[in-house]
């Protein structure tokens, strides 16, 4: 509630704001498209658009003064993900947020000429988003999710907060072509910790369920969530699922520890969104995303749900709860 409390204020309270930034712009409305992969009632899409909407306002782009905001929420659903990304293209706005590769790579089929920023995609340049990520070349720049040494991480966490496992199935999107650069770093690390790793492909929320009930065999079984779009809207679903089956796992992402989880490593993803606001400023003032390069994130989080590794069973060692930047308790 506290979150969209502050959203209502930050639309209605503009006169807060220096008479410099208001007169920004002044009687030119420019319009800003956003394509969201969760769903409109999903609290967590509320706090990044909240985030990236103050940032906005903090560079003076005022919502309902100067700026106009076209929100599209997909929930996770292909084929509404390429609608909306079409009907936001129609629209013409002056520049367009995108949430992942699943919503930049419609925007990008749809319009080679309205400029889109993107936030939490892992691999721009494997999926054709941009040429480099110090030239991105084209119409779109943005923010990466992580690289995929990351996904080593993930596996020597899991070894270190629960050392007995030795098979971990790797749960992951096919429709995200990051997936496979994910599972393959974990592979590449598995033979040092002595893991066996199997990669499973899961596409709707009864995929998953039914994934992770045939692999579960032994006490000595853990699981690591990869980044995509399906896994987050679906966090509730995963979450209790590795409870059901006692599985430690490992997840990209802070808001499944928030959702009950065990531990997580990943970027800071709030951040993203306000340092795009950043990007979406300086396209408003006439840069083009081909001399903006592509930026990696500044900030990473270690999470760590004691709740989660007491129902499990797991004593969390001392040293990686003084490493970690939140311990749910």
């Amino acid at each position: 509630m506290s979150t969209r409390r502050e959203f209502i204020m930050l639309i209605g309270g503009s006169a807060a704001w220096p008479l410099a930034a208001r007169a920004q712009q002044r009687g030119w409305v420019r319009r800003v498209g956003v394509l969201t992969n969760l769903a409109a009632d999903d609290p967590e899409g509320q706090v990044r658009f909240t985030a990236f909407a103050q940032a906005l306002a903090q560079l003076g782009w005022i919502v309902g003064q100067n700026l106009r905001i076209e929100h599209r929420w997909a929930a996770a659903d292909a084929e509404r993900i390429r609608r909306y990304a079409a009907e936001l293209v129609a629209l013409a706005p002056d520049v367009m947020l995108a949430t992942g590769a699943a919503g930049v790579a419609p925007l990008l089929q749809a319009t080679r000429t309205v400029p889109v920023v993107f936030v939490l995609v892992p691999d721009p340049v494997g999926a054709g988003f941009v040429d480099s990520l110090a030239r991105p070349g084209g119409n779109a720049t943005g923010f990466v999710q992580f690289d995929y040494g990351i996904s080593g991480k993930w596996l020597e966490l899991l070894k270190e907060i629960a050392p007995g496992v030795t098979r971990v199935a790797v749960l992951r999107d096919p429709a995200t072509t990051a997936g496979q650069g994910q599972i393959g770093a974990i592979q590449a690390m598995a033979p040092s910790f002595g893991v066996e790793v199997t990669p499973v492909n899961v596409r709707d929320g009864g995929e998953i369920e039914h994934a992770i009930a045939a692999f579960v065999r032994t006490p000595r079984d853990g699981l690591i969530v990869t980044g995509s779009a399906l896994t987050v809207f679906h966090r509730d679903l995963i979450v209790a699922l590795a409870a059901q089956y006692k599985l430690p796992t490992v997840y990209f992402q802070r808001i499944l520890v928030a959702s009950g989880g065990l531990i997580s490593y990943g970027a800071d993803v709030v951040d993203q969104y306000r340092r795009a606001a950043g990007y979406v400023d300086r396209i408003l003032k006439g840069e083009k995303p081909a001399d903006l390069p592509v930026q990696a994130p500044v900030k990473y989080e270690l999470a760590i749900n004691l709740k989660a590794a007491k129902a499990l069973g797991i004593e969390v060692p001392a040293t990686l709860l003084a490493r970690a930047d939140e311990v749910i308790e």
